[in-house]
């Protein structure tokens, strides 16, 4: 008995396409195992279109892997490499380092100054609304000719990268703002401002915050800054927030807050909450004003 009988007429020239197999009994005129020729799959090309500065970016399908793509960091110091950052712990503070494009000329000017103040006031403020999804605080900055040094608490990875991330955008708008009014620019700057992937230092123990508060409030002294006339008779440097410092060793005892002159605004930070910043530092000893950091390659 056939399970499916089609005439002769359609059998000879078929109208519709058969993708599956007719079953037929011995001797019953209809053609046994009729199966359809299997359709041809064509593999869908990958196209690689290119990002807004003509680069094709990402590898090929099938592409041996070498050196990954991307834009390349340039230069003798040209920042931190493209790994995955550690896990962070909400307890460890972490030293930070941002780079500027050297088009943009020195930090240590007072418009640099108050664009880079505006950017703490930003953060500040964005971190008070948005804490929810894991606290970023700036504890101390230094801003110098070429970098700036932070010192950050955040409750774990991602939220230090998203807290960098709000800083560098931020200051980025303020600085180019800054820098095309003071060259009278008729169009606003728009370039980079932050090159390069900003470098981390993870503090794990009152040695190293004790080392790592001095060496960033004092790097001015690192780079000559306190050498220069107007600056001979400073004790802290005016562009970080040692003035906001309360563990300095000639200050003990003294009150929190410095008198300071009336066109001087403090760079806005968060009074620390980690315990390494707070007091454990001070198991290794008091900072003085004169101290000299060392070398570091991240200076």
């Amino acid at each position: 008995m056939v399970s499916a009988i089609y005439p002769a007429k359609t059998l000879a020239r078929p109208r519709i396409k058969i993708s599956a197999i007719l079953v037929a009994s011995p001797g019953s005129g209809v053609l046994p195992n009729l199966v359809a020729r299997p359709r041809k799959r064509h593999v869908q090309q990958d196209l690689r279109f290119p990002d807004k500065n003509g680069q094709n970016r990402g590898r090929r399908k099938g592409h041996q892997r070498g050196k990954k793509p991307g834009r390349k960091p340039k230069g003798k110091r040209a920042g931190s490499p493209h790994t995955t950052r550690p896990e962070l712990k909400p307890r460890y503070p972490v030293h930070v380092v941002l780079r500027v494009h050297r088009e943009v000329g020195s930090l240590r000017k007072r418009h640099m100054y108050r664009a880079l103040r505006a950017a703490t006031i930003t953060t500040a403020l964005r971190e008070l609304n948005f804490a929810e999804d894991g606290a970023f605080r700036i504890v101390h900055i230094s801003i110098q000719r070429t970098h700036v040094h932070l010192i950050v608490e955040a409750h774990h990875k991602m939220a230090l990268s998203r807290g960098m991330q709000g800083f560098q955008i931020s200051a980025a708008k303020h600085i180019n703002r800054a820098y095309s009014e003071r060259a009278g620019l008729e169009r606003r700057r728009r370039g980079s401002v932050f090159p390069d992937r900003f470098h981390q230092e993870i503090i794990e123990s009152p040695r190293q915050a004790r080392h790592v508060l001095s060496y960033v409030l004092n790097n001015w002294r690192k780079h000559h800054e306190d050498r220069a006339r107007a600056a001979r008779g400073w004790n802290v440097d005016p562009f970080s927030t040692g003035v906001l410092f309360a563990g300095w060793r000639a200050r003990a005892g003294a009150p929190l807050l410095w008198s300071w002159r009336d066109t001087y605004d403090p760079l806005v930070v968060y009074l620390p909450q980690t315990w390494l910043l707070r007091e454990g530092w001070r198991k290794a000893g008091g900072i003085a004003f004169d101290e000299v950091p060392g070398s570091s390659p991240h200076a």
